[in-house]
Formats: structure tokens, sequence, C-alpha cells
């Protein structure tokens, strides 16, 4: 199976790399040697850290190899199904980080063996399945939650509208005007004022901004401050997408609160990448 995009999962699979990733945190020996024998090409840019990381310790502690590669590798002028078929020979899977989406694609249209999407501009699957992963064990009414992200129509914010869909969640946008998904979904709601939204509100999200989004007029009336999550719903939490950076789509205040919990999430991450070789290879 590949993992191209969230919307290529069904509710069920979701569900079932869930309850892999259950068994994986458990940190038993049933799984200790399940990737042993087998090696996985990973195309990365060394600006990637967190993904990059807990996929490669994620594989070796199952017992796999992990032989990396710069993205730009997949630039060359030879054909992409070319490269795929001679992979084909010699790795059980590919995990790809690439900022043109179509390359995933391809590859995923040519190729017998898993290739997984860890991070194109246009979405952010992995990430956002290990968040949900993570709010769905801190909250078991987790399909009941207002989920609300602040912030650019960006790869994060398309990937939550996926997994939304996807999964039946209740989900928010708010931004400027341009920034609407422009979705026909029950599942997308798009607003341009704040306050409004954040008092139905149980999760909040973001991400960095664009240069252009860099405004004090923006950051004024679209930054998450301390005061603005005690508008929230009882028991909100506050999940900013790294890297956040302070002053612009969140305060100093809001990431020190106790709403924050972006680091702690990010231990299931490693799991949740796991469970997705894991099932990629087993479906």
């Amino acid at each position: 199976m590949h993992l191209v995009d969230i919307r290529g999962l069904t509710y069920k699979q979701i569900t079932e790399i869930f309850m892999l990733t259950d068994k994986l945190r458990m940190q038993n020996d049933t799984y200790s040697s399940s990737l042993a024998g087998k090696t996985f090409v990973l195309f990365f840019p060394e600006s990637s850290l967190r993904t990059r990381i807990t996929y490669e310790k994620g594989i070796k502690e199952l017992g796999g190899e992990c032989v990396l590669f710069p993205p730009e590798t997949l630039d060359k002028r030879e054909k992409l199904s070319d490269v795929i078929n001679y992979l084909d020979n010699w790795v059980d899977g590919v995990i790809v980080r690439h900022p043109d989406f179509s390359k995933i694609q391809e590859l995923s249209s040519q190729s017998s063996i898993p290739i997984i999407n860890a991070m194109t501009s246009d979405n952010h699957s992995c990430e956002i399945l290990s968040d949900l992963y993570s709010i769905s064990r801190l909250r078991e009414d987790y399909m009941e939650l207002v989920y609300t992200f602040v912030g650019p129509a960006g790869n994060i914010c398309k990937s939550w509208a996926d997994v939304a869909a996807v999964m039946n969640l209740n989900f928010h946008h708010v931004c400027t005007k341009s920034h609407d998904l422009g979705i026909g979904s029950p599942h997308y709601n798009f607003h341009i004022e704040l306050e409004n939204i954040l008092m139905r509100s149980d999760i909040i999200l973001t991400d960095s901004l664009p240069k252009e989004l860099i405004t004090i007029e923006y950051i004024n009336k679209y930054q998450i401050t301390l005061d603005r999550m005690k508008l929230t719903k009882n028991n909100a939490i506050l999940n900013p997408c790294p890297p956040f950076f302070r002053g612009e789509e969140i305060s100093e205040d809001a990431i020190s609160s106790d709403y924050f919990v972006g680091y702690s999430f990010k231990r299931d991450l490693l799991y949740v990448q796991q469970a997705i070789v894991l099932y990629s290879l087993l479906n």
C-alpha cells in the first residue's frame, strides 16, 4: 500500500494504523525485528529534523536499514518510472520528502513497493496522522471535538482538511479571505473572524506564516495568545505545527502555558511512522 495523501486512506485504514501504533508504543518484543532484512530508501533534505529522525530511528529500531539521498536526486532527467523500477530490485519501500507532490504521485503509480509521502508543498500526511493519533489517545471523544486551524492555506491546513473529511471531524479554518481552500465539504468551514470560533473550539492548530502574512495587522488579528486560548472550551489544547515562531503565529505566553502540547505530542511521531511503514508493507 502507498501513502500518497490522506484522501487515499479510509476511516478503517486510519483506525487500523492507530491500533498498530498502540501496539508499537508498548515497546514489547513483538515487532522488534519486524523489519529485519528490509531496506528503505529515504529522500530527505538536510534541513529535515523531526520527520527524518523519527523515520530513520523508527526503521532501525524494528531491525531495518535505511539508505539516504537528498530529494534533488529525483530532479534529474531520468524518468521516475525508470528510477523506481531499478530500486524495486533492491529495496522494500521508499519514503520521500519533496516539495513537488506530482513526483510522489508518479512514483506511486509506477511502483510495486510502498511509496510513503513524508511531506510535499501540498500535504503533510504523516505529521497530521500523528497529531490526530495523539489527540485521540488524550481525548476519547476526539471525534466530537471542534478542530480550528488558524493560519495560511498551506500543506498543514490542507492535510487537516483531508483528515477531517475522512474521519468525519468538525474542522474550521480561520485566516484572511485569500486563504479560503474553497472546499465544498460539510467538514470544512472557513472564517475570517477568530474570537467567535475560539469559543466553540477544543483543538487549536497553527502553521508558520509565509512572509506576506507577517504583518502587524495579521498578527494583531490572528496570533494565538494566552488570552485568546482562554476563550476556548474547557480542556482545550494548543498544537502548533513545528517549526513555530514566537511573536508571529503564536505568542510566547501561549507556548509557555498548559494549553501547549507540542513537544509531548511529537513522541508519538516515531510510533505512528513505524505503524505506517509496517501497514504499508502488509496491505
